[in-house]
């Protein structure tokens, strides 16, 4: 059957091309203007005519607001609110200069009730935006990269344009004013665009900031942040969508200033970038197409070792991650790909910190903990001195529980040492980390597998190990605990007793809820079988490795392309209920 021409907009304007023209209004939002707020009364319905949209999921628990998607011209914003009957659940925002066509509720309920054929193309749209959540059409494809100092950035951009080509994107570049209706055309014939604007550019910069879907700002850490960065309006969602890119100079690792141009202009990411280094470049490249690669690895004791055979295998099969995320004993091994430490020097360092040396063994009276958590101290202090997260190469998160609020702490700033302490405290077994009036403890107590938080950060493929899914705990030991004497004599005592090993697995047991919700944000889920080792024997280095690393060549096995572009291909295997017939005569 033929796909029908009509869409929601033209159906509309067969409505209000006559006597109810005067029904309706115009309205000219500004880039960064925030049309509709989550909470208040839904009394209009806005159809976009020109310009982009922008849909946040109002900010909660402690977390920023979320950016869910786009809408596009001929596309209705509110609608679903005025139907329920509700208050709006999110806030929509203008991320460029916009036209819009506003219908009270009243006249927007009346034409649905006049115009059958107007109901239909509304019911094709929302169950079509339903469907198609998260797919490609709903993410920023205009990106605007402005310097904020007087370093050029107009070749930094072009090689973005050239990694992106070589990804398979369709890409333009655009380094000064045009037509309305070039640029357009631009737009609806790239995959991405990329608008760049020089620091002496003030008026083209201030366009493209206005006019991106995404904003990406340029600076060096080497110098100081400006006064009056060029930038969109300073809401908290539009801060969702504008970056910060902080060139670095010389071989070495990256500047220690990053805190400067961080606490300056707050954006959502960071990005350090050696421009000698090709790399660094092709990885803005995957972050602008959607292919950039967010690896998040689970919290499990001893049993985490798993997460380095698996890293092993991803590594040699040229796996590149581009951002990394954990909780608890992940979140110290995806701290140490975020560093770029590489793989046989990652797996000395973890072997000498917790092989070696029982992380656990300096037992005190159990007033707060088992343990005084004085050798943990030591072994970040020395792994990590006063290295701060915003300085490390690749995007690094960690969480905690604030024992405080009940809700899960996001780290992504401030001394590593300190946050990786926090996300480990397993309470019972590590005394909490207090920072301020917040009391932190062990992020696998609220969200042991944070992959939903990784799915805010990065539009590419979630690649997730966890390591809790296997029994975590020998029943034996348990049902037949030995005596303190022979504990004390076989060496045993230095896991901590056997209560060590149920106060670990109860904190981080993932409810079925949380399990799902997780692997819904996960395009890849890897799941070692660690049924053999137990959750505080920290010797079970090679048993541990091994399983990570069969599961994670058995996870790429079923690939059918590129890691990369993984979520290309789900999001593509979508069907679009926009291409097919009618729903009334199927």
């Amino acid at each position: 059957m033929a796909r029908r021409p009509d869409t929601f907009e033209t159906a509309l304007a067969k409505v209000f091309e006559g006597p109810r023209r005067r029904e309706a209004s115009w309205l000219s939002v500004t880039g960064g203007e925030t049309l509709i707020t989550a909470g208040q009364p839904a009394d209009t319905v806005y159809l976009l005519r020109s310009g982009r949209l922008g849909v946040f999921k109002p900010a909660q628990e402690g977390a920023p607001p979320r950016f869910i998607g786009l809408i596009k011209p001929g596309e209705p914003a509110g609608e679903i609110s005025i139907l329920a009957g509700t208050a709006h659940t999110s806030t929509v925002v203008a991320l460029r200069d916009s036209e819009v066509l506003a219908l009270s509720r009243e006249v927007f309920l009346s034409a649905l009730k006049d115009r059958s054929e107007l109901t239909v193309e509304l019911a094709r749209l929302m169950i079509g935006r339903l469907r198609s959540e998260g797919q490609a059409s709903s993410r920023p494809s205009v990106f605007g990269f402005v310097a904020a100092r007087a370093r050029p950035i107009r070749a930094f951009v072009e090689r973005i344009g050239e990694h992106a080509r070589m990804l398979g994107f369709s890409c333009a570049v655009v380094a000064d004013f045009a037509p309305p209706e070039a640029l357009d055309a631009l737009e609806r014939d790239h995959d991405v665009v990329l608008y760049v604007a020089e620091a002496d550019e003030t008026g083209w910069a201030t366009f493209c900031a206005r006019q991106a879907d995404r904003l990406f700002l340029c600076g060096s850490a080497a110098e100081p942040p400006p006064h009056h960065p060029v930038q969109r309006a300073r809401s908290a969602e539009a801060r969702r969508l504008t970056d910060l890119i902080l060139f670095r100079n010389g071989p070495g690792g990256p500047p220690a200033t990053s805190a400067r141009w961080i606490d300056a202009l707050d954006p959502a990411r960071w990005f350090h970038v050696h421009e000698a280094q090709d790399e660094d470049v092709a990885r803005v490249a995957r972050v602008v197409t959607g292919t950039s690669v967010g690896l998040v690895l689970s919290g499990g004791g001893a049993r985490a070792y798993a997460h380095v055979g698996a890293l092993r295998a991803f590594r040699a099969a040229g796996a590149q991650f581009d951002f990394a995320g954990g909780v608890s004993m992940g979140a110290v091994i995806a701290a140490e790909v975020s560093a770029g430490i590489p793989q046989d020097e990652m797996e000395a360092r973890l072997r000498h910190a917790f092989v070696d040396t029982s992380p656990l063994s300096d037992l005190s009276m159990p007033i707060i903990a088992m343990t005084r958590g004085h050798k943990v101290d030591r072994l970040l202090e020395q792994a990590y001195g006063q290295r701060r997260m915003a300085d490390l190469p690749l995007p690094f998160f960690c969480v905690s529980a604030d024992l405080t609020s009940g809700h899960p702490h996001l780290h992504d700033r401030g001394p590593l040492a300190q946050a990786l302490r926090a996300s480990i405290a397993l309470p019972g077994i590590l005394p909490p980390v207090v920072l301020g009036d917040r009391v932190l403890v062990d992020g696998a107590v609220m969200r042991n597998l944070p992959a939903e938080i990784m799915r805010d950060v990065n539009e590419g493929p979630v690649v997730a190990i966890d390591v809790t899914r296997d029994r975590a705990v020998d029943p034996h030991v348990l049902a037949d605990p030995p005596s303190w004497w022979r504990w004390l004599l076989s060496g045993e005592w230095k896991k901590g007793p056997p209560l060590v090993s149920i106060l670990m697995r109860s904190a981080t047991v993932t409810t079925g809820a949380d399990l799902a919700s997780s692997r819904a944000a996960t395009d890849l889920l890897v799941l070692p079988h660690l049924d053999g080792v137990e959750i505080r024997d920290w010797k079970a280095w090679q048993p541990a490795v091994a399983a990570g690393e069969s599961a994670a060549v058995a996870a790429m096995a079923t690939l059918d392309g590129p890691l990369t572009h993984l979520r290309q291909r789900k999001l593509a295997a979508v069907p679009d209920l926009t291409g097919e017939t009618d729903i009334a005569s199927s």
